[in-house]
């Protein structure tokens, strides 16, 4: 297993369990916090200076869709209730945290994204792209991130370490799900636990895959532009099917990569901002 998805599968089970690094295992430094206002989750992401993880936690909820704030108040109240119990499993407060937008966002919207985060007692250290995030963890210097959320599928472009194209296309699990409920004439809420019941995979893959191959041909589109991109990296929720990989290959013909915990990626990068080494 590579450092990364070591890394992916202890903040995993830090966020499934409820518990925290040990404080005396902590890198000397100011702790940092991502805060990622997915469409179907909300993540909170605490890393100690060295950006190893440190604790954890997620919260389903509707408050934010595709990058635009749709219950204001709701978000503050989720992400501060998330943060009072991270500090209270740390012992100590939380000060500074970053958050992420899908590519393309209005800067209005984005703002919005901020101000969820400041109003939730965090002073905001930076707004990132949500790939971009994920390709700071992921240690990708070229190549392709697709960040396949519940709302839209982002795409950052990176050569030489530098992010020089991005796009968002607004399909995502949300449309898995709306697929599955129309496919099997049940309500959104029985699809989606059905699309997150590891025991029907197969089944619920063989509906949803129609989505899956309309999100392969949005990457092949965009990358098209850019034939020296060999390898894609693909995070977020919606591609954790086992299969999901094997159809970006086909769609795309360059090699792509899944890591463990695909759903974290984005929540854990989005933490692991500059800090300007501050204790």
């Amino acid at each position: 297993m590579s450092t990364i998805d070591s890394k992916l599968k202890a903040f995993g089970e830090l966020v499934r369990q409820g518990t925290i690094v040990p404080q005396p295992e902590w890198a000397p430094g100011r702790l940092k916090v991502g805060v990622d206002l997915g469409t179907a989750n909300l993540v909170l992401s605490v890393v100690d200076a060295d950006n190893n993880p440190v604790a954890g936690t997620s919260w389903r909820s509707t408050v934010v869709r595709d990058g635009i704030v749709v219950d204001y108040i709701g978000a503050v109240h989720a992400v501060r209730r998330m943060k009072e119990e991270l500090e209270e499993r740390l012992g100590q407060p939380l000060l500074r945290a970053a958050t992420a937008i899908p590519p393309g966002v209005h800067p209005s919207n984005a703002k919005a994204i901020g101000h969820v985060v400041e109003s939730a007692d965090f002073e905001l250290a930076e707004i990132v792209d949500e790939p971009t995030a994920a390709a700071r963890l992921l240690g990708v210097e070229n190549g392709a991130v697709v960040d396949v959320g519940g709302g839209t599928t982002g795409i950052s472009v990176l050569k030489d370490g530098e992010v020089v194209a991005t796009f968002d296309e607004p399909t995502g699990g949300t449309h898995m799900t709306l697929v599955l409920a129309g496919a099997r004439k049940i309500s959104f809420e029985d699809a989606e636990a059905e699309k997150l019941n590891h025991a029907l995979e197969r089944d619920v893959f063989s509906i949803v895959r129609p989505v899956a191959d309309k999100m392969g041909r949005i990457v092949a589109g965009f990358l098209a532009d850019y034939p020296y991109v060999d390898t894609i990296h693909v995070v977020g929720g919606a591609c954790s099917f086992k299969d999901f990989a094997a159809v970006l290959v086909s769609h795309t013909g360059r090699r792509v990569i899944k890591p463990v915990e695909p759903l974290l990626v984005t929540p854990l990068g989005i933490a692991m901002y500059d800090d300007g080494g501050q204790a």
